[in-house]
Order: C-alpha cells, then structure tokens, then sequence
C-alpha cells in the first residue's frame, strides 16, 4: 500500500491554493471540478513524490467545528518539515504568514507553528542533525 493523499479542511479552496503555492511554494497537482466544489490537490517540490495534499472544503457542520477546536486548542492539522526552520520564517514572515512564537527545542527537533489563512495551524518541523 501507498500513502497517495492527505487532506487539510479549508474555508475557500481559492484562496487556500493562493496560500500553499503563491506563500509555501507548493504546486497545483489537480484541480478538478466536484459539483459546487473541486478536488484540488497540491504537492510541495521538496516532498514525497507522488504525496498529494488535498485542499478539502469544509461543508460539512462537525468538520467545521473540529477544524476551530483544533485551531483554538492550538493542535496543528499538518506538520511540514525543514532542514533550516530558521530560513525559512524570514521569507514567509515578509509574506504576511502568522507565526505563534518563536521555534523552540523540542528534544530532537526545532518547532514552531505557523497560521495557514484558511482556520489551520500547521507546524513547521526541523528534525535535529
């Protein structure tokens, strides 16, 4: 078996593309048309090949509130690793990102979360040396 997609719940699925490509560099895989929504999927260049993240619409009511709890209790949705958490804040901070605090170490890694726009926290990982 193979892990092939992930999904992470968003309110606007445009505006969630604008974010992970145009911010996080990650690129459009799929964008196709689902009734009054699309299955939209983008991948990040320096990620598993072929691991795609699904950019799910939240239409459905416990979705909704599931996404705010974690969101307010702090929990990211995803984590995204790095080998330099350090350089990669600056150029996402100059692109508006929301970052809570500053990367902390954790045992072995370095971490800190990032707001995503679309109601999700995500925590950007670097796995120590």
């Amino acid at each position: 078996m193979q892990l092939k997609f992930m999904s992470i719940m968003v309110a606007d699925q445009e505006h969630a593309l604008q974010f992970y490509t145009s911010v996080l560099g990650f690129r459009k895989m799929a964008d196709l048309p689902m009734g009054t929504f699309r299955w939209l999927t983008v991948t990040s260049p320096d990620g598993i090949a072929g691991l795609e993240l699904v950019l799910e619409p939240v239409n459905f009511e416990p979705a909704r509130f599931y996404q705010k709890a974690l969101f307010e209790a702090g929990i990211p949705a995803l984590a995204l690793i790095t080998r330099d958490i350090r350089a990669e804040i600056a150029p996402l901070r100059s692109k508006g990102v929301i970052f809570r605090g500053e990367p902390k170490e954790m045992g072995p890694i370095t971490s800190v979360l990032f707001e995503d726009t679309c109601g999700n926290l995500i925590n950007l990982v670097q796995p120590a040396a």
